[in-house]
């Protein structure tokens, strides 16, 4: 009888404890909404989106990127055709 008590005691405790757990996890998620709503009202403070700002390449750094990469390949492959003979 007294183990039953003990278990049944622990289960008490083991649902107030998710209940409360619960329960905060929604008071987190409403709070993170409320951020979220002021992040974007002062984003749109003066009557503008944030900009996501990128990087923007000329015609001549992309080919250069792509020339480099290339000759990468090229030596990965020759050496991959020296393993296989």
């Amino acid at each position: 009888m007294l183990a039953l008590t003990y278990e049944g005691v622990i289960m008490t405790n083991l649902n107030k404890v998710v209940t409360s757990l619960r329960n905060e996890y929604s008071r987190l998620e409403k709070e993170m909404g409320r951020v979220g709503r002021a992040l974007d009202a002062l984003g749109h403070a003066s009557g503008t989106k944030l900009k996501k700002t990128g990087r923007t390449l000329s015609k001549e750094a992309r080919k250069r990127i792509a020339n480099a990469q290339r000759l990468r390949w090229a030596k990965v492959r020759k050496q991959a055709a020296k393993l296989v003979k």
